[in-house]
């Protein structure tokens, strides 16, 4: 999960004060981290959005401070160093610099992300470097990047989505700042994004997406349900629970049809048959979204989305990568007592095995393939 927002006019003196040869190379090993890329210019492109980001840092305490601080903003900042201050006092998580600032970016979405599959595989297109790892995505600062990747991509007969993401985490390389983006979505969201991006600092598997993504929804979950207990917010509690079962069902068909696919790319039938297959599945899948929305009386803004712009092996990959290793998570939590610290040990201890075996033991097993 990443989350964003619009720039402050005022830069951050104490980022000015540091355009070093040190600091330009943290942004860069940063970047390349972040963004899971170290060609030449799709590293430039990393490393110079990064720093516009933190160019636009302003401390959220001088902000608070600040008379001239519009009324709505206050409140959200308030918000923000509240949960923040949770999040290491409360769940553990890393206490240091970031999200301590703010930074308005100026536009709906920080990065945007390229997610691409072959056409009769549901198993996501991987790319790897030095410092990431091999992870699921590319992402890019600028909307039309991503956009002209993915019809590279699908000029090679991929299937390809692109999605924007309002915040990410440098993984404590640098301060990273509460993005106006991350506002867009309400102050129960900023404080799940915030313990989200504070927990893949706390603990991040080189090479292994779906366990990373997964930990850290889980840690967010969790957050997330003891925050707005602390606050005795039960109508929001109520809300966010039921947030969290719509989400589950909504999961559940993505995952069916992941599988029903992967059986059907494993078969063997001619390509047209298989061809024709994959869209029968993909149409059925699209009614039922229909008819979850039906049942829930309402639309979401998000599905409308992917169903105009079409269901494909991408798209499906991309909700994956954070589902497939939740439960597993889920029930290591349940194990711990429910207790943040013995959760985090066990999960360290499974980061330290095989990739395979941990995934045996946490995450859906990955559906075959083929083409």
């Amino acid at each position: 999960m990443l989350t964003e927002s619009s720039p402050l006019s005022a830069a951050n003196p104490d980022v000015a004060a540091h355009v070093v040869c040190g600091v330009r190379a943290l942004l860069l090993a940063a970047a390349c981290t972040l963004l899971s890329g170290c060609g030449t210019l799709y590293l430039m492109q990393a490393a110079s959005g990064q720093w516009q980001v933190l160019r636009q840092r302003v401390p959220i305490d001088t902000l608070l401070a600040d008379p001239r601080t519009p009324p709505a903003l206050r409140a959200h900042l308030q918000e923000a160093r509240a949960a923040r201050a949770f999040a290491s006092r409360e769940l553990g998580l890393p206490d240091n610099r970031s999200y301590r600032s703010y930074a308005d970016i100026g536009r709906p979405y920080v990065v945007w992300n390229v997610v691409a599959a072959p056409e009769f595989s549901v198993s996501p297109k991987r790319w790897c470097f030095p410092v990431a790892g091999c992870v699921a995505y590319r992402g890019y600062f600028r909307e039309q990047r991503a956009r002209e990747l993915a019809a590279a991509l699908a000029v090679r007969g991929l299937d390809v989505a692109v999605d924007g993401v309002p915040a990410y985490s440098t993984l404590g390389r640098l301060a990273d700042p509460v993005l106006s983006s991350m506002l867009r979505y309400g102050d129960d969201e900023l404080a799940a994004t915030i313990f989200h991006e504070l927990a893949h600092q706390l603990l991040y598997v080189r090479d292994d997406s779906e366990f990373n993504e997964a930990f850290a929804t889980t840690v967010e979950d969790a957050g997330v349900e003891r925050w707005l207990k602390s606050q005795g917010a039960s109508q929001r509690l109520q809300q966010f629970r039921e947030r969290q079962a719509h989400a589950a069902a909504f999961v559940s068909l993505l995952a069916q049809s992941r599988a029903r696919l992967a059986l059907l790319y494993a078969s063997g039938v001619a390509r047209d048959e298989m061809r024709a297959g994959k869209a029968q599945i993909l149409g059925a899948l699209a009614a039922d979204i229909r008819a979850l929305e039906q049942r829930e009386g309402e639309s979401y803004p998000l599905y409308e989305e992917w169903l105009a712009e079409g269901l494909n092996n991408a798209r499906l990959a991309s909700v994956s990568t954070y589902s497939d290793c939740l439960p597993g998570f889920t029930r290591l939590l349940v194990r711990a007592g429910n207790d943040l610290a013995r959760f985090y040990s066990a999960a360290r201890e499974l980061a330290r095995q095989p990739r395979a075996l941990r995934h045996a033991r946490l995450c859906t097993e990955p559906p075959g393939q083929t083409g």
